[in-house]
């Protein structure tokens, strides 16, 4: 048995390595036994026994039987076996997804999973980015619990816009944002409003909602993802890894002219106002909103038939463009105007089919389990891969120093 890293690196890197690999294992599976442990990470049972004490300690990782219930007292002949599995209130990670009309935000555990969720109506475009960002902050933190707060690991925040690296955003024509720190002024109304230091990540909406898909679910091959709000964004996973093209604009279908509209985009003909605008001019009501459109959808009313029919044609010529440019393996939808596609997805399928002269492989074509948090929740699952990774300060102490507790 050998160690899980190069035999040049440094106590202290040999132990990160070991605590992370032990994590990200666990997290994998679940739930694994000691002897499965060790096994998977390569090391003797010592050895690994020592990295799960000190995860243990320091309150990242606990002991269950194989029902899944915690171990309080030591095990005794004819009970379940003894299992390894993350603590999932060890800490948590907030995302923030700041739309058009919209903010929305999530908080997810060390398990990945949503603890709290919210949603607000906000007029991004008339509002200053550090209005936007804090609304979102406060949104999440007011749904919060004081032990989520003090136990928070990271903040993720998603925007409609183009952003670099190093968090600038450089365009975002739809919200009126170009040439901000987004990454910065994050982290400002974060620390005004719980004042701790956490890691920032920002990231492009259609992008963080293909990030929050693939880690719960898990992706091979190509897949599209499309968040379908005022605007609509795309993003493109290959085997588990988000393509980003050579300027970051990767997947940027709905800013693609389409031929014979006069000159209107994708998104201006599948976006969420375009079918409220088209459905109260339909029915003469000027405060109909998406959610009574696709009611009336549902319930086949004719108006709003007729302009969810024009909907799905639209919709399955964008798609069969870039079912020819990436050959998807999968299309995965998302955002508000998701919802609609379950009930014109056989229309859709006609409109694609008619769409081409071969008869090309199709791809699966899914709605995203929580389509409207999807943006969301994927920022906030940017920190926990982060926290499971070498990036993470959580685990880079002094050589021989333990784990910072989850609960100090």
């Amino acid at each position: 048995m050998n160690d899980t890293v190069s035999i040049g690196s440094s106590p202290r890197r040999i132990r990160q390595n070991n605590i992370v690999a032990a994590l990200q294992t666990i997290y994998a599976h679940r739930s694994l036994s000691r002897a499965d442990l060790a096994r998977k990470l390569g090391m003797n049972r010592s050895s690994s026994g020592e990295i799960v004490a000190e995860l243990t300690e320091g309150g990242f990782v606990q002991e269950s039987d194989e029902s899944g219930k915690q171990r309080l007292e030591p095990s005794r002949a004819g009970r379940p076996g003894i299992m390894l599995e993350l603590v999932p209130d060890a800490a948590f990670f907030v995302g923030i997804e700041i739309g058009v009309e919209h903010i929305s935000a999530a908080v997810v555990d060390l398990s990945a999973e949503v603890r709290a969720c919210r949603k607000m109506a906000f007029d991004t475009p008339s509002s200053t980015v550090e209005a936007a960002v804090a609304q979102g902050v406060e949104l999440i933190v007011s749904a919060m619990a004081k032990g989520m707060i003090g136990r928070c690991k990271g903040l993720g925040i998603s925007a409609p816009a183009h952003i670099r690296p190093d968090g600038i955003v450089t365009l975002a024509p739809i919200i009126g944002w170009r040439e901000v720190s987004l990454k910065e002024i994050g982290r400002s109304a974060f620390l005004a409003a719980v004042p701790a230091a956490v890691p920032i990540a920002v990231e492009n909406d259609a992008n963080a909602f293909a990030i929050g898909d693939s880690y719960r679910h898990g992706v091979s091959g190509v897949t599209l993802f499309l968040l379908m709000e005022t605007g609509v964004g795309g993003g493109i996973m290959i085997d588990g890894k988000l393509f980003r093209g050579g300027h970051g604009l990767a997947g940027e279908i709905g800013h693609t002219l389409v031929p014979g509209s006069g000159g209107q985009k994708f998104e201006q003909l599948i976006g969420r106002e375009v079918l409220i605008r088209q459905y109260r001019e339909a029915i003469g009501r000027k405060h109909v909103d998406l959610q009574e459109f696709l009611g009336d959808v549902h319930d086949r009313v004719p108006a709003a038939v007729n302009i969810a029919e024009t909907w799905s044609r639209h919709l399955a010529y964008a798609l069969l463009q870039a079912c020819r440019l990436l050959d998807p393996d999968r299309i995965v939808l998302g955002g508000s105007v998701a919802s609609l596609y379950p009930m014109v997805a056989a229309r859709v399928a006609v409109h694609m089919s008619e769409g081409q002269s071969i008869p090309f492989p199709m791809p699966e074509i899914v709605v995203d389990d929580d389509a409207e948090f999807g943006s969301a929740f994927g920022a906030a699952c940017m920190l926990h891969q982060r926290f499971l990774s070498l990036e993470s300060e959580e685990f880079g102490s002094e050589d021989g120093a333990p784990v910072q507790s989850a609960t100090s």
